[in-house]
């Protein structure tokens, strides 16, 4: 453990790509090979489930250090760190322990999940009374399932290729599905990772590819002029569809005994058995093929596929029962051939990859469990009614109008919402398939681009804050946002409605009141951060141990994706990833948007509840 906490510290303390990856190197050479695998796994954003609940993590930490609720709390709210606390606030360490990583890791705290709260509680006194504050920190981390560290998969991966004297792109590939939660790292799984280029056997044959990654379009660098600036010709780019569903590879490859499917999450999570529909159909393909795509529910003869909500019903269900099947039918949208009859075709350009898949998956374009992504014409026709992603592209409809160019695509992704999709895929005709969010070398800009349509927003009222970790901690920076359950009358209506909310008198069923309906805690600069923490602290009605109720003072815009109904909310709507876009010093309270603006964004395609 103690080598393990001395990487840690060192990754932490510098910015330097070159050093962190010097440190991972240097611990590589150093670390018994059991040690080592645990601590790729980490550093590769592995992370065991939590073994002792938080509270218990607390109260025992309170006792060990000998101080009162209170400045255990209030140490805590400096520090912004649970871990951090704890390890600083315990007294030394009456011993020093020199077992590895992978003991700490597979004969102690595993074990420890389940336990008797008693027994647990007498473990985590023994083992914080053998452990210097920087290895406490990291066993804290790891025992609560929040271990994160400012290293990416990429540095990992450049660590291990120098370590090893092999290509990073064949590191890569090995480590995909090695932070898979449910298999144990060891000796031989890292021994694998390693292994020379040329070294015999063969890899596990479900193994996918790395995934890779588009950059997206910022607001601002979306217009004709800006996209020619740094795209260059329209006539060099593909467009697709951008689907809102969960990324995944399909690989099937094997014969005989071996033969089988494999579907893998962007995530690096095999999900077997999850989606029965798509591995049934993909038995079906040619072995040694390996595709990239979209898991979508799109019921038969629908013109659209269902939100990602409806998705989300799939996605962590044990038992898939026929009717569920029957009303969330899931289908595999490929956009990109990896591999064909076992060959890598990754290095080959964007169009030669498209024009195979498509004659793997000929007729599949609108209909069956496998799809072929749809090419998104440049050509649009104002008269007819517009086809959806499923069908063949607009270019068959009569009376298309040509609009050359940029523009033309920017006509077709202002179609997107209607369509059920978030905008367009942007792919360099000449692009290979890379290695996570890198440029495609020899090409001007990045091989892919994602280009979504502007979020919808709305005007919230700051109700509650919460402070902040890391380098936000004391600062409030986590925010509940509200909206009227009606639109105020006037001003004067909505004030009165604060100042009851000043004398803690609690809201009167069907008056006028803010209901709440998201929570964020992004998209602000480290000046209106600091900006809207003193407004918090001015305005602070009550505290409930970390959170503070605010007095409604402040109006900020969010943005989000979109939005669903949900029992589970008291507003009834749940929306999907909000952030903050800006501060709305212009907007009075009166002025805020209300529930009914929300709610009809659930029907009609729009933009903004404003």
């Amino acid at each position: 453990m103690r080598r393990f906490a001395a990487l840690y510290a060192a990754l932490d303390a510098s910015t330097s790509t070159e050093a962190k990856v010097a440190a991972m190197a240097a611990y590589l050479a150093e670390a018994p090979a059991p040690d080592a695998a645990w601590a790729v796994y980490f550093l590769a954003g592995g992370r065991p489930r939590q073994t002792v609940p938080t509270a218990l993590l607390r109260t025992e930490a309170q006792a060990a250090a000998g101080v009162p609720e209170w400045l255990f709390e209030a140490s805590y709210q400096a520090v912004g760190d649970l871990a951090e606390t704890i390890a600083h606030l315990l007294p030394p360490p009456a011993r020093a322990s020199d077992l590895g990583l992978a003991h700490w890791v597979e004969q102690r705290l595993l074990p420890l999940r389940g336990a008797d709260p008693v027994h647990q509680a007498a473990q985590l006194r023994a083992w914080w009374d053998e452990l210097a504050p920087a290895e406490r920190f990291v066993l804290v981390k790891l025992i609560g399932g929040g271990f994160r560290v400012g290293v990416s998969k990429l540095l990992v991966q450049r660590a291990l290729a120098r370590h090893a004297g092999l290509p990073a792109a064949l590191v890569a590939q090995r480590m995909m599905g090695f932070g898979d939660g449910r298999a144990r790292p060891d000796a031989a799984q890292l021994q694998a990772l390693l292994a020379p280029a040329d070294a015999p056997g063969r890899r596990d044959i479900g193994q996918p590819y790395p995934f890779y990654l588009a950059h997206p379009l910022e607001p601002g660098d979306d217009s004709a002029d800006a996209l020619a600036a740094r795209l260059g010709d329209a006539g060099q780019w593909l467009a697709e569809w951008k689907f809102d569903g969960i990324r995944a590879q399909l690989v099937r490859r094997g014969t005989g005994g071996d033969a089988g499917v494999w579907l893998w999450s962007r995530g690096e999570e095999l999900m077997a058995g999850r989606f029965p529909e798509v591995e049934a159909a993909a038995a079906a393909l040619p072995a040694g093929t390996v595709l990239d795509g979209e898991l979508l529910v799109w019921p038969a003869g629908a013109a659209r596929p269902a939100a990602f909500q409806t998705l989300q019903t799939r996605i962590n269900r044990k038992t898939l029962s026929k009717r569920l099947l029957a009303q969330t039918p899931v289908v595999f949208v490929a956009y990109d051939l990896l591999e064909q009859h076992g060959q890598d075709l990754r290095a080959q350009p964007q169009h030669l990859r498209r024009a195979q898949l498509e004659a793997l998956l000929d007729g599949r374009d609108g209909a069956g469990t496998l799809r072929l992504s749809p090419l998104v014409s440049p050509l649009v026709s104002p008269r007819v009614s517009p086809p959806p992603p499923g069908l063949p592209d607009a270019a068959a409809l009569d009376g298309v109008a040509d609009l050359a160019g940029w523009p033309a695509w920017a006509a077709q992704r202002a179609r997107s919402r209607e369509l059920g999709v978030e905008g367009l895929m942007l792919k360099h005709r000449e692009a290979p398939y890379g290695s996570g969010r890198t440029k495609a070398a020899g090409l001007a800009a990045g091989g892919w681009w994602k280009w979504k349509v502007a979020p919808y927003t709305v005007d919230g009222v700051l109700i509650y804050a919460q402070a902040g970790h890391g380098r936000r901690a004391g600062l409030y920076t986590d925010y509940t946002f509200a909206v009227w359950n009606r639109a105020p009358q006037d001003a004067a209506e909505a004030q009165a409605v604060v100042d009851a909310i000043a004398r803690r008198e609690p809201a009167q069923p069907g008056a006028l009141q803010l209901v709440p309906f998201a929570k964020a805690y992004s998209g602000l600069s480290d000046a209106e951060f600091a900006a809207v923490d003193r407004v918090i602290r001015a305005h602070t009605l009550e505290k409930f141990g970390p959170v503070r109720s605010v007095r409604p003072t402040l109006v900020l815009e969010l943005g989000f994706e979109g939005l669903q109904r949900s029992a589970r909310h008291k507003s009834g709507i749940a929306v999907r990833f909000p952030r903050m876009l800006r501060l709305r010093p212009d907007k009075p309270l009166h002025e805020a948007d209300s529930l009914p603006q929300l709610l009809s964004l659930l029907d009609t395609p729009g933009e903004s509840a404003s």
